[in-house]
């Protein structure tokens, strides 16, 4: 590994788009989350995916890692330079390339966010639904597979992918997948690249399948006195096919902290918050079936929201949930879980987690997209003493390990990084092992973003 020697390779390159500022290297070794500041070596911004390959064949040749970045909102570390190394930042490459509104489909550079792509969508008629929640970069949000609020009617990246571009490490460019809705030509590579964090290849270029905005929405926001109550309507929405948006849970903790942060006067008990998309006549059949299933089983003080600005400070409630929890203990930094189980199991799952919390005695409040079973709870840790970070780790782990018992998975969207590796062989076994195969075939030096996903020597 010679680092220095391809930085100096990567300065006659890129000239001043390489960075070696201590503010920039500050900035790109930052977390989201609770991960300690860990800088790189230098920052790149490349302008092309030509010279994303350059870079990739300078750092190959010199076995200097390269970690991809978008703009850093992930709560795992995948974006931090572990090793050290190179950042590629994809600012620079921001570009929507094509749209095809009769294909309902576009190109990207991976540097475009979610937010400008659908400002720019509006005259067509289409959107992109996926929606995590930060403003991301659609290139980490395939990278690390990303879901959120929308995702039990529209899916994830993983279903909204159609196609990549990517740069492996050796430089090559290749690319995966077709602008066809369906084919079923050879190994499905697009697959296998959304989700891995940049330790497969870098991601260039993205073909997105994109949704007609729907005629009419009407949102919703009700409270129920029991956890038990809120999860078991949401059971039986599903259950019984009542075509949901959203569909996203807060608890009592949760919901005191958006009141504290953002001015309103939720009652503090469990909510709901839900969305509707369709007909005029679909979304309101949909809405009074949603309202009788929730009202059986205990919901109170329903707050419709037709109009884009009523629904608009709703959800835009909903996205702050996380800045609202860690203000409500100032100071604090959050240990984010992210569990998925089976719908079945999800009450059983959620109760047993309120539990473990209290038990506890940390702040950790829960909120999630619980019409996919996926659910969160945010441990806000005073970093400064240890007796707390290892009570959270703890709780985060027990949470992990319910999870994998109760058939689910330990990150329903949020990826594995450095903080879920070692829950790796517990729920994909000899999986893990062939994932690794896979790593060492198209990456033997090991040069992009070590340290992450796969094993690193039991």
């Amino acid at each position: 590994m010679n680092i220095s020697a391809a930085v100096d390779a990567l300065s006659e390159l890129l000239g001043e788009r390489l960075s070696r500022s201590k503010s920039d290297l500050d900035n790109h070794g930052r977390s989201e989350s609770h991960f300690p500041l860990t800088p790189p070596d230098a920052v790149a911004y490349p302008d092309s995916t030509e010279e994303v390959s350059q870079i990739m064949k300078i750092c190959n040749e010199h076995e200097c890692p390269v970690v991809g970045w978008g703009v850093g909102t992930s709560l795992e570390g995948h974006a931090l330079a572990v090793k050290g190394g190179v950042v590629v930042d994809f600012t620079r490459m921001n570009k929507i390339i094509e749209v095809s509104p009769e294909d309902m489909d576009v190109r990207v550079q991976p540097g475009v966010t979610r937010e400008d792509l659908n400002v720019d969508l509006r005259a067509t008629g289409l959107f992109f639904p996926v929606d995590p929640g930060a403003n991301a970069t659609l290139g980490g949000m395939a990278a690390t597979r990303a879901s959120g609020t929308t995702a039990v009617r529209y899916g994830t990246m993983r279903d909204n992918v159609i196609g990549l571009e990517v740069v492996l490490a050796d430089g090559r460019i290749i690319r995966t997948g077709t602008r066809a809705r369906k084919s079923s030509a050879g190994y499905d590579l697009t697959a296998m690249f959304v989700g891995s964090e940049g330790t497969l290849g870098l991601i260039t270029e993205l073909t997105l399948r994109l949704h007609g905005q729907p005629m009419a929405m009407s949102s919703a926001v009700c409270a129920f006195d029991t956890i038990d109550g809120a999860v078991n309507a949401v059971i039986e929405t599903i259950q019984m096919g009542i075509p949901m948006a959203r569909i996203e849970f807060v608890d009592a903790a949760g919901t005191q902290a958006v009141n504290a942060y953002s001015g309103t006067d939720f009652p503090a008990v469990p909510h709901l918050l839900v969305e509707f998309h369709g007909s005029d006549s679909a979304v309101a059949e949909q809405a009074e079936e949603f309202g009788e299933i929730a009202r059986e089983h205990g919901a109170t003080n329903f707050d419709w929201a037709t109009s884009e600005e009523d629904r608009k400070r709703l959800w835009d409630i909903r996205h702050k949930a996380y800045y609202a929890m860690l203000a409500s203990r100032p100071g604090s930094r959050a240990i984010v879980t992210d569990v998925c189980v089976p719908i079945s199991r999800l009450a059983e799952a959620v109760t047993e987690t309120i539990a473990d919390i209290e038990e506890t005695g940390i702040p950790a409040p829960i909120l999630g997209h619980v019409g996919d079973g996926n659910f969160h709870s945010a441990i806000l840790i005073d970093e400064t003493n240890p007796d707390e970070r290892a009570a959270a780790k703890a709780l985060s782990h027990r949470m992990a390990e319910r999870a994998l018992r109760l058939g689910g998975t330990v990150t329903g969207e949020h990826g594995i990084g450095m903080g879920k590796l070692g829950y790796m062989r517990a729920e994909h076994g000899e999986a893990w092992d062939v994932m690794g195969t896979l790593k060492q075939s198209l990456d033997p030096k090991g040069v992009l973003n070590p340290g992450k996903i796969i094993p690193q020597g039991e």
